[in-house]
């Protein structure tokens, strides 16, 4: 292969990923996200992605019309040793490659079979065939080997499907073929995450803030994301120099959290539950949880992170009002004047598993996640999450309009985000409406 350097459009990338399965649920293509983020750290940009099915005419008019706009090209899946596996033929037909059956190749899948004491089936001689010209790339963990198919000023890579075939196989295309011939620059990220606000209103705040980066020496490419019951900036920056994409990403990050706040609560891709893991253990603090309509997903949440142990003590899912008296304490006349849905109910729940487990931080939730259940008062989606300790009590009510999986969700993110408030001993927020 050339050694020269990829030519600047070879720093644009496009990735089919092929295969009927990943056009229906609940198969996703992972393989795309794992590739942007090691192309990025080599300097290349993906401009595009798709998903094709085993139809070889609607995968070579989708390559062709990447080929016009990328100088590379990743393919993965369709390489396996049936006939709904395309990749290889419709490559071969759009640049006018003729296939031939790789010796080598085959006695690389013989010997594959033999190791496990089979005989290679006639059938996988298919993933021998290489468009003449091509570049064999060992597949270490299968049968399919991937390709590499250099082309005037373009270049694609094809790849075998299966994850843990594909991310070895394109670590050592990545280390070996490509990060050599892209230059000094690389791509540099930051992911900041925010709770509290929703995304519209993260626009407004900050647009006068990132809109003028991109005229700038080391343009800053901002993005504004939603994600479940957050928002997301991801920031990035090509530059030569680690040191140099730091400082720039770091004044950049500065510049938005002082318009944003304590809105924002992770600058490093952090999780909301990490970030509040981080804060109890940093100030050798437990916490007990209390849950009705979110059933456990708080509790879920806290403990998906490890070491958890260390400051997450005793839990509880008490849905019914019987259960809130007997194991939290909660007085019936509480329940019986205001209802498990509110202000009242939710700080006992918070002082009430609070004081059985010992803990420095209580947290009650109550809610009526719908579709049903709801009044002219309190109606599906209203949220009551309060947050208790010897020295403080916070509780506020929220009201979100969605399913009752995603209201659970919203209500899960919002009880973590109040113990990180009240942790850090900043504003708590105000009540607040999400609208749809």
């Amino acid at each position: 292969m050339n050694a020269a350097h990829l030519p600047d459009r070879s720093c644009r990338a496009e990735i089919i990923a092929v295969g009927s399965e990943l056009l229906q649920p609940p198969r996703q293509d992972t393989n795309s996200l794992y590739l942007t983020e090691r192309l990025a750290g080599v300097g290349i940009e993906v401009r595009g992605k798709a998903v094709v099915g085993d139809n070889r005419a609607e995968l070579e008019s989708m390559l062709r019309s990447a080929l016009t706009r990328a100088g590379l090209v990743i393919l993965t899946g369709g390489l396996g040793p049936t006939d709904d596996d395309l990749t290889r033929d419709a490559v071969a037909a759009v640049l006018g490659m003729p296939l031939v059956e790789d010796a080598a190749v085959v006695q690389q899948i013989r010997e594959r079979f033999a190791r496990r004491g089979a005989v290679m089936p006639e059938v996988n001689r298919r993933q021998a065939l290489v468009p003449d010209g091509a570049v064999v790339i060992e597949n270490r963990h299968g049968t399919a080997p991937g390709l590499w198919i250099a082309r005037d000023a373009q270049t694609l890579v094809l790849l075998p499907g299966p994850p843990g075939e594909l991310r070895p196989m394109f670590d050592r295309v990545v280390e070996e073929w490509l990060a050599p011939r892209t230059g000094a620059d690389r791509v540099y990220r930051r992911l900041l995450r925010i709770c509290g606000r929703t995304e519209s209103e993260v626009e407004e705040a900050v647009f006068p803030v990132y809109g003028p980066w991109a005229a700038q020496a080391m343009p800053i490419a901002t993005t504004v994301l939603t994600a479940p019951a957050q928002v997301e900036l991801h920031l990035s920056v090509r530059a030569e120099h680690a040191a140099a994409a730091g400082a720039r990403l770091d004044e950049a990050t500065g510049a938005l959290i002082r318009v944003l706040g304590p809105d924002v609560f992770s600058v490093d891709g952090q999780s909301l539950e990490e970030v509040v893991g981080g804060l109890l253990r940093h100030g050798g603090q437990t916490v007990a949880v209390a849950e009705s309509c979110t059933g456990g997903l708080v509790s879920s949440r806290l403990t998906d992170v490890p070491g958890s142990s260390a400051y997450v003590t005793f839990n509880a899912v008490c849905y019914s009002n019987d259960a809130k008296v007997r194991w939290l304490g909660v007085s019936a006349e509480t329940l019986a004047a205001h209802g498990a849905v509110s202000e009242a109910t939710a700080l006992e729940m918070a002082d009430g598993v609070r004081n059985r487990a010992g803990a420095q931080i209580g947290v009650g939730v109550s809610g009526i996640a719908g579709p049903t259940g709801g009044t002219d008062t309190k109606p599906v989606g209203t949220v009551v999450v309060a947050v208790t300790s010897a020295q403080t009590r916070v509780v506020r009510q929220y009201r979100f309009p969605f399913t009752r999986v995603r209201n659970k969700q919203f209500a899960a993110q919002m009880a973590l985000d109040l113990v990180r408030r009240v942790l850090l001993g900043v504003d708590p927020g105000p009540a607040f409406v999400v609208r749809p």
